[in-house]
């Protein structure tokens, strides 16, 4: 058997699943589905959370610096925006089952190499570790790619229209059950035996995973003697579904919509992920936590992130009738205000758990609405994962230059205190900068999409 053939998309099983079973056999397939893809994602994060929780003890015990550690996170990042768009039309056509499998079994075994060469430390010259460590977070960079797109494409192919919104928002709530398994199983468990063990942690999640999803997923409707989801939910086939997949991710580039949903995702993501990746750091350096307890406040804001995401389907198709743009403001506002106060005003730990846990629930809807549903509802299904990647490739190019420009506004704006013996005792930090980096990112995030909204509903109508 070829690679090719290996991946490509399972063709229609020629045994029918008779009559008076297939509703039973669809729910039953589907939820098996949609359970598997949900949680295994969930894993791929605690895969690719791990070097952000251990940023402290990797810099205390003179492994890494700060600059070093940007440049491993960019170049996470930057491999992962390029492989998230080329994965996201190659998803398109491919067994979601095999290839979401794969991308999670790589990226345990790069977690299990990066925890033993911390074992191995003092036989390697630390340049050299620095070199590995971002050659190996690089290529996880890659293989992570291969999580999102496939999740997202199996509700295109196993849930109708009318029910693709909700399901969405719970598929959604991945990443931050998945980060929120990392702060307290990697941060708090394996933060007193030492981060070797955190990566090693990392590991077996991912085994696990990667298990779940050879387990429970189902490809294709089709595939298992089914009728397709349109025709199961008696959805109207229109033109556009019948035209080749192919065609349809060409109209999803003529779309100014779409790029304009990549660019606000961009700044989305700049200010998401600022807080994931340092938020550790600031924690312990600017409001003097431990690290367990910088860990225990962002594991708490993960609860809160999750019941955003929820709330986004609703807010959005109950409470203002099907608007994007009313819970885009509201969540807009709210994520920059919290952000502001967290980074500037502070407080005891309490105080950073609720600015925290306002940032997270607001940044859950945010995300949900505009780096979601918003690019869901102006894209055909068949093209999915294009308008996926082209959004993914925005999104994390951004989030690599941020990791980049934080990392060096934090390290050149430290100073080092010298003993008597002129040796570094402490380094005091000023998170000024980048904190300002990050507010402004917020406020553009909400504000160009709510701006060029109406714009973008027009142009999709009128293809």
């Amino acid at each position: 058997m070829s690679l090719y053939s290996f991946y490509r998309i399972s063709k229609p099983s020629a045994e029918k699943v008779p009559a008076e079973k297939v509703t039973s056999i669809y729910k039953s397939l589907r939820n098996k589905t949609f359970w598997g893809v949900t949680i295994a994602y969930s894993l791929y994060y605690v895969c690719r959370t791990s070097i952000s929780i251990f940023k402290q003890p990797l810099i205390d015990g003179g492994f890494l610096t700060e600059g070093q550690l940007g440049l491993i996170g960019s170049s996470f990042m930057f491999v992962y925006a390029i492989g998230k768009c080329l994965n996201g039309f190659i998803a398109d056509y491919c067994n979601i089952r095999r290839f979401m499998a794969t991308g999670l079994f790589i990226s345990a075994l790069v977690n299990l190499i990066m925890a033993s060469l911390g074992f191995f430390r003092e036989m390697l010259p630390s340049i050299l570790i620095f070199i590995l460590f971002a050659i190996l977070w690089g290529m996880n960079g890659l293989v992570q790619s291969m999580g999102s797109a496939p999740g997202v494409i199996s509700l295109s192919r196993w849930f109708p229209l009318s029910k693709r919104g909700s399901y969405y928002s719970l598929f959604s709530i991945s990443p931050d059950i998945g980060k929120g398994l990392s702060y307290l199983l990697l941060g708090v468990g394996c933060g007193a035996v030492g981060w070797q063990f955190g990566f090693l942690a990392a590991s077996v999640a991912g085994l696990v995973g990667a298990a779940l999803i050879l387990f429970t997923v189902s490809d294709t409707p089709e595939s298992k003697g089914l009728p397709s989801v349109q025709e199961l939910s008696g959805e109207q086939v229109t033109r556009t579904d019948k035209k080749p997949t192919k065609e349809l991710q060409k109209m999803v580039f003529r779309h100014p919509g779409v790029w304009v949903i990549a660019i606000s995702s961009a700044f989305l993501y700049i200010t998401k992920f600022a807080v994931d990746g340092w938020g550790v750091l600031f924690l312990q350096k600017e409001r003097g936590l431990s690290l367990g307890d910088a860990n225990i406040v962002l594991a708490c804001s993960t609860a809160f992130s999750i019941v955003g995401t929820i709330l986004a389907g609703w807010l959005s198709d109950k409470v203002f009738k099907g608007s994007r743009v009313k819970p885009a403001i509201l969540a807009g506002v709210t994520c920059a205000a919290s952000l502001f106060f967290f980074l500037f005003v502070g407080g005891e730990f309490v105080m950073n758990i609720f600015y925290v846990s306002l940032f997270a629930l607001s940044m859950g809807v945010l995300y949900c609405v505009v780096a979601g549903l918003m690019a869901v509802d102006i894209v055909p299904r068949k093209a999915t994962g294009a308008a996926l990647g082209i959004v993914g490739i925005f999104s994390y190019v951004a989030t690599g230059l941020q990791e980049i420009t934080s990392g060096y506004l934090i390290q050149y704006n430290s100073t080092d205190v010298l003993d008597e013996a002129g040796k570094v005792v402490e380094k005091v930090y000023d998170f000024g900068p980048v904190s300002w980096f990050w507010v402004t990112a917020a406020i553009i995030s909400f504000v160009l999409p709510v701006m060029n909204w109406k714009k973008m509903k027009q142009s999709i109508d009128q293809e």
